[in-house]
């Protein structure tokens, strides 16, 4: 029974941070698009908490692949630093 819960935490796990890393390489590709059209624009903070709320990756990709907010010092150091914390924790709990 434990192991069923732990194959059913770890297939959620999985989605989410399938999900959040496309959602977070969508946001950084459509505020690209926007700011060429002079449209309404995704805040940077929401661009920043998708990072660090499991997207970090797709943002990074999204950041390099769109070319969008590559000068902002914001995003240059704070989309990487999320990148590394998600490989911290991930490697802190493969070890369990």
């Amino acid at each position: 029974m434990n192991l069923n819960l732990n194959e059913n935490l770890y297939t959620l796990v999985i989605c989410y941070l399938l999900i959040i890393n496309i959602v977070g390489f969508a946001a950084m590709g459509i505020d690209k698009k926007k700011s060429i059209k002079r449209g309404w624009r995704i805040p940077e903070r929401t661009l920043i908490l998708l990072a660090f709320a499991g997207g970090a990756l797709g943002s990074f990709l999204g950041m390099y692949i769109f070319r969008h907010k590559t000068k902002h010092m914001k995003f240059v150091i704070l989309l990487p630093l999320a990148l590394l914390l998600h490989i911290f924790l991930f490697y802190l709990i493969s070890r369990q």
